[in-house]
């Protein structure tokens, strides 16, 4: 690990401020991803900015939903009585994710932009164009078992791994940042970048900014969701293929649907034209299936892990079929529903 500054701003000024001082900065919090980014020295940043005295530690009402402030932790968030009540989905995704003592120091902010668990980004004698760019994708022909299906690019094919954020692809959150240039709102869909050319940038966050809270829309899923993640190991394991679905009934007729999926691009994969195709029919298997055919049809498996085309064509018929039904996947008793 290399010598680096610390400090300890106690306003959100003072945040940006150190943040944009220094050549090589990073923020830090819970630094459940950091830390050990910085121990196999794939993260070498001249100036750590401690941003755990800074007043986002709250979920407030904002717009007809809740805000979620970066420095919330995910305990709290997935067992915030309001969460659970209007946004079961979220609640669920974040139980999925990682050990309890992890998620007591895990933040919603660093959630947002903790980086991939490829073998090759994590480990620095081999090439890799996330890490050093131009240096070559090991992972494209290498070890790819784990790897994206969907998005990728001849610069990278990483995974996201966060649980949480897939649950708020599916929700439609907004991102709400600050930086030098005042206040801005980003999509979620918008937030997270697909590898392209520049596979180093996991998000459109700029440098200098910060984010200061998850904002969560008004509308009503809570009696149609689930969060299904299919993994190696039924706990403490990033997904191999994971489903946040929501969806709102008239009858049998589907009238909104929306779903996202977790381990198989750098970012919550979603297929608006997949979701297009739910709305207005019934909520039955044969529709379902012929959605998640519409998502895996643009699938590009590599050498390893063409077993998650038809694992993420029957993760969305499952999860779909969950939703409908309103028998959410228990993130307690983990047998499939």
């Amino acid at each position: 690990m290399n010598r680096f500054d610390y400090v300890r701003p106690t306003t959100v000024e003072e945040a940006v401020r150190a943040i944009g001082s220094a050549a090589n900065a990073r923020f830090i919090a819970g630094g459940t991803n950091l830390v050990d980014l910085m121990k196999y020295n794939v993260e070498r940043p001249e100036r750590l900015v401690d941003i755990t005295r800074l007043p986002l530690e709250a979920i407030e009402e904002r717009d007809g939903g809740l805000s979620i402030g970066a420095l919330v932790t995910n305990a709290t968030v997935a067992y915030d009585e309001r969460i659970k009540s209007r946004y079961p989905l979220l609640s669920s995704a974040i139980l999925a994710g990682a050990s309890g003592q992890l998620r007591n120091a895990a933040t919603t902010g660093g959630n947002l932009l903790q980086r991939t668990r490829c073998y090759y980004f994590y480990d620095e004698a081999m090439p890799c164009n996330k890490r050093e760019p131009g240096t070559g994708c090991q992972a494209i022909g290498g070890v790819n078992r784990i790897h994206a299906i969907f998005g990728t690019s001849d610069k990278c094919i990483a995974t996201h791994p966060s649980d949480m954020c897939v649950a708020l692809a599916a929700l439609d959150a907004k991102i709400r940042v600050t930086g030098p240039g005042g206040e801005r709102t980003i999509p979620f869909a918008e937030f997270h970048r697909l590898p392209g050319d520049e596979p180093q940038r996991d998000t459109n966050l700029a440098a200098d900014e910060i984010v200061l809270s998850v904002d969560l829309p008004g509308e009503d899923f809570t009696g149609h969701h689930t969060y299904l993640k299919l993994r190696d190991r039924l706990s403490y394991a990033f997904a191999l293929v994971s489903v946040a679905a929501v969806m709102t009934l008239d009858g049998e007729t589907i009238t909104d649907a929306r779903f996202a999926l977790g381990g198989v691009a750098h970012k919550p994969w979603r297929n608006p034209q997949a979701e297009s195709f739910l709305n207005g029919k019934p909520a039955t298997r044969e529709t379902f299936e012929a959605a998640a055919d519409i998502v895996v049809r643009e699938a590009q498996p590599q050498s390893e892990n063409g077993f998650k085309v038809e694992l993420a064509r029957r993760a969305i018929i499952r999860g779909l079929t969950q939703a409908a039904a309103g028998t959410p996947q228990s993130q307690s008793d983990k047998r499939i529903a």
